[in-house]
């Protein structure tokens, strides 16, 4: 099987909101299965969410990951599920991506290389995975593959890099091309930044043609605890093509973004160049029945606001209106209070208040909306 239909997953997370994250998780793999796709990458650190901070050392905060990672699986019948969690090894914390195939647990990819500026502070709570290792870790009764791994399901090789590896000048995916990969999953939780998204193409479309792969990069969506925003930005590209592309900033749980590839197609890139065999153990294989579909020609395009002129100004009113509407929910507040001093700053503040409110109406409907800030009487009353 050469032509796979593969998707990225964005979710809205909250952190330690353990019944929510879990439920966006397994309604998106259950619309992906849906949709007749065979894999589907899930954001870095979706079943925990990723602000959770010194919670991360809690020993409860891994159990209760453990625990909703084996809900997630019973859910994954037909379908191959990267999907990201914190796991304990050797006494040391790892940020990680778990692939699930057919309601089976095969590995556990870890993060390689940790952010530690700006925002970012993931060295307080992670070690660092060294490339080409490869050790067993046990989780409940059973021991499975962890650390720098490829997935061989019936022939098709699958990599990872997460996040903060695709950023780097030594990036995993040089290793995995030496490795025959056909398919580079990126789970990445990825702060909002003006124009960031650009860069991210960049970094996923040279990925995959740099390493002659098809790959899948997904990230987080909304304001997830009051500190960071993140866009959902989404994308799939084969070979140096871009081939699909996520709304941003949109209001919904979750959003499923998918492309046909061709294995054959990268491979015979592939077959051009010429690069060592590497040694080692690091290959987990294990069958799984790909869903058969047929060839698609697809071509990513800007979002509609992304091309219509200034982007800055477009890109800061929808972040700090989908951040609104995310800490109004999320906190259960009643309503915000603006101190209108006739000034430029106050008037704004009003605008963006009532953009939200549009914005909203047009990603996912006045009733969706409503629905989402029921614990507010006036608004559940409020005719559309």
């Amino acid at each position: 099987m050469s032509i796979i239909k593969v998707a990225a997953g964005t979710i809205n997370t909250t952190p330690l909101a353990w019944e929510s994250n879990r439920n966006y998780i397994i309604s998106a793999i259950e619309e992906s299965r849906q949709q007749e796709i065979s894999l589907l990458c899930l954001p870095e650190l979706c079943i925990t969410g990723y602000g959770c901070d010194d919670a991360f050392y809690s020993a409860n905060t891994l159990a209760q990951a453990i625990e909703s990672l084996h809900e997630i699986v019973a859910h994954t019948a037909g379908i191959a599920v990267a999907v990201g969690l914190p796991l304990r090894f050797n006494n040391k914390l790892y940020n990680t991506a778990c692939l699930i195939v057919n309601k089976r647990i095969l590995g556990f990819a870890a993060k390689q290389h940790l952010p530690n500026y700006g925002l970012f502070y993931e060295d307080r709570w992670f070690h660092r995975w060294p490339a080409g290792l490869r050790e067993e870790v046990k989780v409940g009764d059973f021991q499975y593959p962890i650390g720098d791994l490829i997935f061989d399901l019936s022939g098709i090789r699958i990599g990872f890099e997460i996040c903060e590896d695709a950023w780097v000048a030594q990036r995993p995916g040089r290793l995995h091309f030496d490795r025959g990969v056909d398919i580079l999953l990126n789970p990445s939780a990825s702060p909002f930044a003006f124009q960031k998204f650009m860069t991210r193409e960049r970094l996923v479309i040279d990925g995959s043609r740099s390493f002659s792969c098809s790959y899948v990069y997904t990230n987080l969506l909304g304001n997830e605890a009051g500190r960071l925003l993140f866009d959902g930005d989404a994308m799939i590209a084969s070979d140096g093509a871009l081939l699909a592309s996520s709304p941003r900033f949109g209001y919904a749980d979750y959003y499923i973004t998918s492309a046909v590839i061709d294995t054959d197609v990268t491979r015979l890139s592939h077959s051009q160049i010429k690069s060592p065999v590497p040694g080692g153990n690091w290959k987990v294989t294990d069958t799984f029945q790909w869903h058969e579909v047929a060839p698609a020609y697809q071509m990513a395009d800007l979002e509609p606001f992304e091309r219509g002129g200034y982007l800055k100004e477009e890109e800061f009113a929808r972040a700090v209106c989908l951040a609104l509407f995310d800490y109004l929910r999320k906190s259960r507040s009643y309503g915000f209070t603006v101190s209108l001093s006739g000034g430029a700053d106050s008037c704004a503040c009003v605008a963006l208040c009532g953009l939200m409110i549009r914005l909203a109406d047009e990603s996912i409907g006045l009733e969706a909306f409503k629905q989402k800030l029921e614990h507010i009487k006036k608004i559940t009353l409020m005719q559309k």
